[in-house]
C-alpha cells in the first residue's frame, strides 16, 4: 500500500465519490480540441470558441462527474463554472510535442508550476508524458529526470500528482496498426513499472489499456485477430499487478460505447482499476452542434446524450471499478 499526507488525501476525496472511484471527466485537450472545431470552422478555432465549449461542457456535465480535468489556458473560465462538488485536476504540460525533434520530449506551461496550479484550485496537478520503454537511454533518462522534478516539486507543495501515460514506438508512428497492437501490452505494463517507482513521486496513474480492443477476439473481425480473449485477459491482469498505485483509465477517443465494453472487459480480467478520466468519449459529438448551430443546440445535446453517456459510464463503474481506499 501507499502512503497519503492527510492533505493529499483529503484532495483526493475531493476528486472521487464517496466509494473511492475516480469518475473524472476530461477537457483539458487543447491542440486535438482546436482540430475538431477546425472540422465545421474551416477559418480555424479562435480562443473564445475554445474557453466556451469547455465552459459549457463543465457546466453541463459536472453535476454527474467526481471532477474534472482542465488547462489552465483556456479551462479556468470552465474550473469556474463547474459543480460546487466536482474536484479539479489541472494540467501542467504543454499541448503536443516538437515532432522536429527525437524523442518527444516534455515540456510545462512556462507561467505555471504546480505552486501556482493549486493557488488556482486545483485539487491535483496532471502531466501527460509520452514513453517508449524501449528508446534509448539518452531519451529515457531525461524523461526520469523530468519526472522525478515535477514528482519532488507536488510533494513539496502537498498537492497530488497525477501522472498520464501514453505510449508510443519510435520506430512505428501510426499507434492504431495492427503491428503496435502487438508491441502495445510490453510497452505500456512495462512503463507503468517504471513510474510506479517511489522515486518519481507519482500518486495516482493515468494509463492506457494495454491492448487495442479493436484487435481483441470478439471485438474484431477474425483475419484481424492479435489477441485472444484469454491472451488479452492476462494482459489486463498484468498491468493490474505491475503498480501498487492506484491508477485510472483514459478513453482515448474510442466511442462511448466501446470503452464501456473495455472497462467490463478489464473487471472480468481481473484489474482492480480506480476509475477514469474520460474525455472525447463523453463530449465529442457536441462540438459539431456547439460551431455550426450555436450554444443552445450543444447545451441540449450535453444535457441529454452527453448526461446519458457519462450517467451510462458511471453505472458501468459501480459494476467494474475498485476503491482506491484499498491501496492507500
Amino acid at each position: 500500500m501507499t502512503k497519503l499526507s492527510e492533505q493529499k488525501k483529503k484532495a483526493m476525496l475531493r476528486l472521487s465519490n464517496e466509494s473511492g472511484i475516480i469518475a473524472a471527466l476530461a477537457i483539458d485537450q487543447r491542440g486535438a480540441l482546436k482540430k475538431m472545431i477546425g472540422v465545421f470552422k474551416p477559418q480555424g478555432a479562435e480562443d473564445k470558441d475554445i474557453i466556451d465549449f469547455k465552459t459549457l461542457v463543465s457546466k453541463e456535465l459536472t453535476p454527474y462527474a467526481s471532477s474534472i480535468l482542465l488547462d489552465p489556458e483556456y479551462g479556468l473560465p470552465a474550473a469556474a463554472a463547474r459543480d460546487s462538488d466536482a474536484g479539479l485536476l489541472l494540467a501542467y504540460e504543454k499541448t503536443g510535442y516538437d515532432a522536429s525533434k527525437q524523442g518527444r520530449l516534455p515540456d510545462l506551461l512556462n507561467i505555471w508550476s504546480a505552486k501556482r496550479l493549486k493557488e488556482a484550485g486545483a485539487d491535483a496537478v496532471k502531466f501527460l508524458l509520452y514513453y517508449d520503454i524501449d528508446e534509448s537511454q539518452k531519451i529515457n533518462d531525461q524523461k526520469h529526470a523530468f519526472i522525478e522534478r515535477l514528482g519532488s516539486e507536488c510533494t513539496a507543495e502537498d498537492i497530488p500528482f497525477y501522472l498520464e501515460l501514453i505510449s508510443y514506438d519510435a520506430l512505428n508512428a501510426d499507434t492504431s496498426s495492427k503491428a503496435y497492437a502487438k508491441v502495445k501490452p510490453h510497452k505500456v505494463n512495462e512503463m507503468i513499472k517504471e513510474f510506479s517507482k517511489s522515486q518519481y513521486g507519482v500518486d495516482v496513474l493515468k494509463v492506457e489499456v494495454p491492448v487495442n480492443m479493436n484487435f481483441v477476439e470478439g471485438y474484431t473481425e477474425d483475419n484481424d485477430l492479435v489477441y485472444t480473449k484469454s491472451e488479452a485477459e492476462k494482459y489486463f491482469k498484468e498491468q493490474s499487478e505491475s503498480t501498487r498505485l492506484p491508477f485510472i483509465f483514459l478513453s482515448a477517443g474510442v466511442s462511448a460505447d466501446l470503452f464501456q465494453q473495455t472497462l467490463r472487459f478489464a473487471k472480468t480480467s481481473g484489474s482492480t482499476f480506480n476509475g477514469v478520466l474520460c474525455g472525447r468519449a463523453t463530449w465529442a459529438k457536441a462540438v459539431e452542434p456547439a460551431i455550426t448551430k450555436g450554444e443552445e443546440a450543444a447545451r441540449e445535446w450535453l444535457q441529454t446524450q452527453g448526461k446519458k453517456n457519462i450517467n451510462e459510464l458511471n453505472e458501468v463503474l459501480k459494476e467494474t471499478a475498485s476503491s482506491w481506499f484499498d491501496k492507500v
